[in-house]
């Protein structure tokens, strides 16, 4: 009887693990959301934090392309608004406002050899795009293009309709950076390595790297060899085409070829629905990583169809199971998809540097590094310090920690924690000293297991490293000596930079009270709350303010609208920043005369349209009204408001630029009901959830349960209404009239009900 029962209980859960295990969360994610209206995504195959992504490069070569073929301006490889493809780019940036990368151009062609992609470019339709994989049909040619991806490599599938000539080139010189240097050599009769010149993201002339590549092709070609364009040359030439120069085939592929513009050929007969394979792998640290990494993850150089279908497989298993961490149950199919979707684009960035045998290129170095956790690589942190490392604490800590401690060794090598890292290199871009924000919020929320010590040494030499010196922070005499940063420039961005400085040092402040540092906690508190000098009663907002201490005259609040550059603020206006105080919201407020004309602010720059969604400086604005509790309502009505209008099922469905994910982490926190409005404070503002019933699957190394359940009284979803409370399950303790919570009290709830 009791076996009965055992093989019973046994069956059943069987049943329920594989019912669990055949969710398809990846079913509900499209890719193409944010590929238009500047949100600069692409829907292209990768993995979670993968190194390799693979996508069509659709953003010049032709007429039909909305934009000046000869200026490469676009920041991402694709854009869902153009159909002309010249290839798909191996190792692309997700969601960010500058052009990089975008290189390593993989294209098929039918017919004689052309090596323009003005003229081998080809018209693109029948997308389809789900994680993991991407297929489109090239109109010119007749083919159909498949591409799937590991953590490192990408296996392309070409399905040619046509019987006859077949090409695979490889184009080395166009991409989206601004370098087109190359170097490439034949190592078989179907395998080439080689390397491909990067760099100067955001046009900084310091940031250069190069990425190294191996590709090969299933079966020996009839004939191979290497193109070189002829870049024009005044009064040379006269007869040559003004604007492509032109292209010069060698057939002689015993040597390599290195030098600007250069691309490989191989010329194939193929048969009616025949399929070409090309398997590629990258690396950042040498042709034989490039190699090894091909070698490891995919194993076989006899490639077919059975064996494509297994790396796509593979890869929508590993999405299912890293989006699995959060299972969202009730909402639409609709609301479904903006939230997985969300959650894939804030698992693309940072992405796994270390080659398969753990090598990496060290930061600011031509050296090569190797340590015992996984290297990770774009930091946009600007961006991100303020809600995605907060997220991965959560849904991935042990991913989180191995951020944490990549960054220390960003330290070690280069003497300066990131600003915005990629792929080894410091590019400077935006504002702050972002990376104190991100180790100390990953501290308060109990993932502790890296240096401490080095951690502050880094943390205080951003903060007190004079500003010639100082990488982070640029204006730190005029910082240290005034409090403030005065404007010097008519566009310098001041008050951008002061503020981030601001939050930064009230996180030092924390991180030094935490270890023990009491006259450094003081010290730094007392400087983060300097930002009341730049407060005007005038205009009611945060104003530039000139080294003499006077506001700077004339002033308009409203200058910096669309991202126009203005004095003292940096992509925005000044209502854009002048709540942008997280650390202090009890002082502002009494800087401004109290609760009632800060919320009347507050709510001023929703109901006249001064808040920019696609921005990062307000993008806690709507949460801000939770520390009133008879204001908190406009929270949820607000949140609930911005969701509606600004995300969408639909390649225009992200507000602006993504910014490695951001935005998106935004509106996965805001779909759940809770949102981190100051990075490095560890409680969090509620609002309204968008689902029923929300389950987090927590990592019992970290947290005392194995996941965290929220959920909704079903007769507040009936009635429309605002939740005033909720209650925890584990102590079954009800917070009436509150709509903030600790982080400890989230993760340790078992069960939150929203009543």
């Amino acid at each position: 009887m009791n076996y009965s029962k055992s093989l019973f209980l046994l069956f059943f859960l069987s049943i329920n693990f594989l019912v669990y295990g055949q969710k398809k969360y990846s079913h509900y994610v499209n890719p193409f959301i944010g590929s238009s209206n500047f949100g600069t995504t692409n829907p292209g195959a990768n993995l979670p934090h993968g190194l390799m992504n693979i996508t069509p490069f659709n953003v010049m070569g032709s007429e039909l392309n909305s934009f000046d073929k000869d200026k490469r301006w676009w920041s991402a490889p694709y854009t869902s608004d153009n159909k002309f493809c010249t290839g798909f780019s191996h190792v692309n940036l997700s969601g960010v406002g500058c052009p990089d990368l975008g290189s390593i151009l993989l294209m098929p062609t039918a017919g004689e050899l052309e090596v323009d992609y003005h003229k081998y470019g080809s018209i693109m339709s029948k997308e389809k795009a789900r994680p993991g994989y991407y297929s489109t049909y090239l109109d010119n040619h007749g083919i159909k293009a498949e591409v799937t991806a590991t953590m490192r490599t990408a296996l392309s599938a070409f399905t040619y309709s046509k019987g006859g000539k077949a090409n695979i080139l490889l184009n080395l010189g166009e991409g989206l950076t601004n370098e087109s240097g190359a170097t490439v050599k034949f190592i078989n009769d179907s395998t080439i390595t080689g390397s491909k010149l990067m760099g100067t993201f955001c046009y900084n002339p310091q940031a250069v790297f190069r990425q190294y590549f191996a590709m090969r092709i299933d079966r020996k070609a009839l004939a191979r060899g290497y193109w070189k364009k002829q870049r024009l040359m005044e009064g040379v030439e006269a007869e040559w085409d003004q604007d492509h120069g032109k292209y010069k085939v060698y057939r002689d592929y015993t040597k390599d070829m290195s030098g600007d513009d250069i691309g490989v050929w191989f010329s194939f007969d193929v048969k009616p629905g025949e399929t070409l394979y090309v398997q590629t792998a990258v690396s950042f640290v040498s042709e034989a990583n490039a190699l090894k990494n091909l070698h490891e993850e995919q194993q076989t150089e006899h490639v077919d169809r059975p064996f494509f279908t297994q790396l796509v497989e593979k890869a929508e298993k590993r999405w299912d199971e890293t989006l699995g961490i959060i299972e969202v149950e009730g909402g639409t199919d609709e609301e479904k998809t903006i939230f997985y979707t969300a959650l894939y684009h804030l698992l693309i960035h940072p992405n796994i540097l270390n080659d398969v045998n753990g090598e990496y290129p060290q930061m600011e170095s031509l050296k090569t590094g190797k340590r015992n956790h996984d290297r990770y690589t774009v930091y946009s942190l600007w961006d991100t310090y303020r809600n995605v490392h907060p997220l991965l604490c959560i849904i991935y800590p042990k991913r989180q920690l191995d951020m944490v401690n990549t960054m220390l060794d960003m330290y070690r090598e280069s003497g300066w924690l990131p600003k915005w890292e990629l792929y080894g290199r410091e590019t400077l871009t935006m504002e702050g000293d972002p990376s104190i924000s991100v180790i100390n919020d990953t501290y308060q929320r109990g993932l502790r297991d890296f240096d401490t010590a080095l951690a502050y040494e880094a943390m205080k030499k951003g903060a007190d490293t004079p500003g010639k010196e100082n990488k982070m922070r640029p204006d730190n005499d005029d910082y240290l000596s005034l409090g403030y940063v005065p404007i010097r420039g008519k566009y310098d961005n001041s008050v951008s930079h002061a503020l981030e400085y601001y939050i930064a040092d009230w996180n030092l402040s924390c991180f030094a009270s935490a270890l023990g540092h009491k006259k450094d906690a003081k010290k730094y508190l007392a400087q983060s709350l300097r930002y009341k000098k730049y407060y005007d009663k005038e205009f009611g907002t945060l104003r530039p303010v000139l080294p003499d201490g006077k506001f700077l005259t004339p002033f308009n609040p409203l200058d910096g609208q669309n991202f126009e550059p203005c004095p003292g603020f940096h992509e925005g206006t000044a209502w854009n920043y002048t709540f942008f105080v997280p650390h202090d919201i009890k002082g502002l407020t009494k800087l401004m005369g109290g609760k009632k004309k800060f919320v009347q602010k507050l709510q001023l720059v929703f109901d006249k349209g001064y808040y920019d969604p696609a921005n990062e400086p307000d993008i806690a604005y709507p949460y801000l009204f939770t520390y009133f509790p008879d204001e908190a309502w406009r929270t949820q009505k607000i949140t609930r408001e911005l969701l509606k209008q600004h995300f969408h099922n639909a390649p225009t469905g992200i507000p602006g630029n993504d910014d490695t994910g951001t935005m998106s982490a935004w509106a996965v926190f805001t779909m759940m009901g809770f949102y981190p409005d100051c990075p490095g404070n560890t409680e969090y503002a509620l609002t309204l959830p968008i689902f029923s019933k929300i389950t987090i699957h927590l990592d019992k190394k970290y947290y005392a349960n194995d996941k965290l359940i929220i959920t909704v009284d079903p007769k507040l979803r009936e009635s429309g209404k605002y939740f005033n409370g909720y209650k925890i399950s584990s102590t079954g303790k009800v917070y009436n009239n509150t709509y903030r919570i600790d982080h400890s009290l989230l993760m340790n709830a078992k069960e939150l009900i929203f009543f």
